[in-house]
């Protein structure tokens, strides 16, 4: 028997580089070389294949989504995805985020992964709300796994604790 979509969904206080799951999502930067916040984490962490293999892709549109190996990380894949950077929320920015999360479940589908972790895309440096992108977050996920019974566990990797308690009372509703 298939857990219900919303036990499905987790989140943790810890660093996403750590996980062992089948993918990790790069909140990336549109040309998929690296940067700071939790991209540049994962590509120190995952070594220079993963940048090598990078190099390859010819970047990524903002609210699409990569695949790569996971090189050194204890994940086997990583989704990379370029989430948008907030401008008062007038710029299609709600769309453009929600476009992220559909990108990033339609390679996980189509790569066989059970278990996917996320980190809060666009909430770092690129400036979108936490409490806002987190309710896009969740809400894109509830809808993917409502018809999908492949994945087994979406865990939402908050890397402060202010992060973390956003994402614990939307994901437990209790916000």
């Amino acid at each position: 028997m298939t857990a219900s979509h919303t036990e499905r969904i987790t989140a943790v206080q810890d660093d996403i580089t750590t996980q062992r799951v089948d993918a990790i999502v790069n909140a990336a930067n549109t040309s998929l070389m690296g940067g700071g916040g939790v991209d540049g984490a994962i590509h120190r962490a995952a070594g220079p294949g993963l940048l090598a293999e990078c190099r390859t892709l010819g970047g990524c549109p903002t609210g699409e989504a990569r695949i790569t190996k996971g090189y050194d990380l204890p994940a086997t894949w990583v989704i990379h995805t370029a989430g948008p950077i907030w401008h008062g929320g007038t710029h299609g920015e709600n769309e453009l985020l929600a476009r992220c999360y559909r990108s990033c479940f339609a390679l996980a589908a189509r790569h066989a992964v059970r278990t996917i972790a996320f980190p809060a895309i666009s909430t770092g440096i690129y400036g979108f709300p936490l409490e806002r992108a987190t309710r896009i977050a969740v809400t894109e996920t509830t809808r993917f796994l409502a018809d999908d019974t492949e994945i087994e566990e979406v865990r939402f990797v908050c890397f402060g604790m202010e992060t973390y308690r956003v994402y614990q009372a939307i994901v437990t509703g209790s916000a």
